[in-house]
């Protein structure tokens, strides 16, 4: 199939046609640009939900349980899961499909022409995605999925970058995880518009959500209305008073929603939440907001990018000789940066 076909193909609802455009891209094939350029306008209208947490906590089957729930509102969904790649060969065992699919044997979501499965492969990639996630899921947007699901490897210290891909993020999570500072560290309690502690059924969740309910309102500003808070107060306490006015200002208060995946309980709610989420940030503005901040990001990683090929194939700009140079002491690095940035615009290289 050429670079027509599959776009063709896309526009008409061609599962193979979108198999083969999401290999291009993930593989960086020179097709995988132009269908990208091509499917761009046919995209924007999807609502992309991220999942993220700690390894174990039960991302696959919230994944599997949300699924069926969108599906009975008779919307169409995509999913891009992503797997840790190996750091040697970048290679990786895609399991998610499989745990979903072991998960929901009654429902078998593989014959379901309204849902369409993806793994990927981090290929070494640190942040929880792998380097094309962003491309994959404008392509099932492209393809006319009402909802795509991107599940992470897992939230570690770095891997938040969930953000950049997803308008609604969730943090899962489950009871009794321990470490609370590392998981302060890990910046999950910064990234996440809806928290789900799940696995509720093991015990002990009361207690997770009492805590991350409070950690989220844990801003600066409710830091000095705490702190102006004495035993005198106890009855504003005990009335609300003091919990509205650390309210009072935030117009999304990710919610905490309690689930046990795997019996299906909560994830209505969950739903729900999801829904609430996405009509907030329709009707304030800020899914534009957030949509131009990471098409300004991404735009700035093409250029980039661009420039690297330039430099990377470009025999007039002496990249090697420059590096000695540096090696040698004769020159910093900054200002060998400079040097190269302002010789590929006096050269007008491409």
């Amino acid at each position: 199939m050429n670079v027509e076909d599959i776009v063709t193909g896309i526009e008409k609802g061609n599962r193979r046609a979108l198999a083969r455009a999401i290999t291009y891209v993930e593989n960086e094939y020179p097709e995988g640009k132009e269908i990208m350029k091509k499917i761009y306008h046919r995209t924007g209208n999807a609502h992309v939900i991220g999942i993220t947490g700690f390894p174990g906590v039960g991302k696959s089957t919230t994944v599997s349980k949300l699924i069926q729930k969108f599906r009975e509102k008779g919307k169409k969904v995509g999913v891009v899961a992503v797997d840790p790649g190996s750091p040697f060969t970048g290679g990786a065992l895609l399991g998610d499909r499989l745990r979903m699919e072991g998960y929901d044997v009654s429902k078998n979501l593989w014959v379901d022409p309204g849902v369409f499965f993806r793994s990927m492969s981090s290929r070494g990639k640190a942040g929880g995605l792998a380097a094309k996630t962003g491309d994959v899921t404008r392509l099932l947007d492209a393809f006319g999925f009402d909802v795509i699901i991107v599940e992470t490897v897992g939230a570690g210290q770095s891997e938040v970058d969930i953000v950049e891909v997803a308008d609604t993020t969730i943090v899962v999570m489950m009871p009794e995880m321990g470490d609370e500072i590392q998981i302060n560290k890990a910046g999950i309690l910064e990234i996440g518009d809806i928290y789900v502690v799940n696995k509720a059924d093991l015990g002990g969740a009361e207690k997770t959500v009492k805590w991350l309910k409070s950690m989220i309102m844990m801003d600066q500003e409710a830091v000095d209305i705490l702190s102006k808070t004495s035993h005198a107060d106890e009855a504003r306490v005990e009335s609300g008073e003091i919990f509205e006015r650390m309210k009072k200002g935030k117009d999304w208060i990710p919610p905490v929603v309690v689930t046990v995946a795997d019996k299906g309980e909560g994830i209505g709610e969950l739903v729900s939440s999801i829904e609430e989420h996405f009509e907030y940030l329709k009707n304030t503005g800020k899914l534009v907001e957030r949509r131009v901040r990471r098409l300004s990001r991404e735009v700035f990683d093409l250029i980039m990018d661009e420039i690297r090929q330039i430099l990377a194939r470009n025999d007039r700009i002496d990249f090697r000789n420059h590096i000695e140079r540096v090696v040698k002491g004769e020159i910093d690095p900054h200002s060998t940066a400079e040097d190269i940035v302002e010789e590929l615009l006096r050269l007008g290289c491409r």
